[in-house]
């Protein structure tokens, strides 16, 4: 009887508010429920629908200043930066060495910062309903 454990899912890091600001439909009046529309899109629709790493993912979405306070969802685990979320989201993407991992972000040096780690990268344009696009 083979007793392998399957291999650990693909990481997926959601830079929260690069994504709900990539959109500019009034989040910075609510960026508390701005980031819980966010979650509640990426609970129901999960990770890209094409990318790096075939779904389904374990996913891992960063919030950060007034975003706080949002609770993790079945399929969406919330983490809260207490400083800056580009620094959590690059110790989340370090911490996955050896494990798929993709974060989405468009924020250029926060890109640069989690590819040294060995992580990919992807747009908010690539998760379906994040942006208002569906699949």
């Amino acid at each position: 009887m083979d007793t392998e454990e399957p291999a650990p899912l693909p990481l997926l890091v959601v830079d929260g508010a690069n994504v709900v600001g990539s959109v500019p439909d009034g989040w910075w009046r609510d960026r508390r429920g701005a980031a819980e529309r966010l979650r509640d899109r990426l609970a129901a629709h999960g990770g890209p629908a094409e990318g790096p790493y075939p779904g389904p993912y374990e996913i891992v979405l960063v919030v950060e200043g007034r975003a706080r306070g949002v609770a993790s969802v079945p399929g969406v685990r919330v983490a809260e930066a207490t400083g800056s979320g580009d620094d959590l989201i690059a110790a989340l993407a370090d911490g996955a060495r050896g494990r798929p991992c993709l974060v989405i972000t468009s924020d250029r040096e926060l890109r640069r910062r989690v590819e040294e780690t060995g992580a990919r990268c992807a747009g908010p344009r690539s998760l379906p309903g994040a942006t208002g696009r569906s699949r």
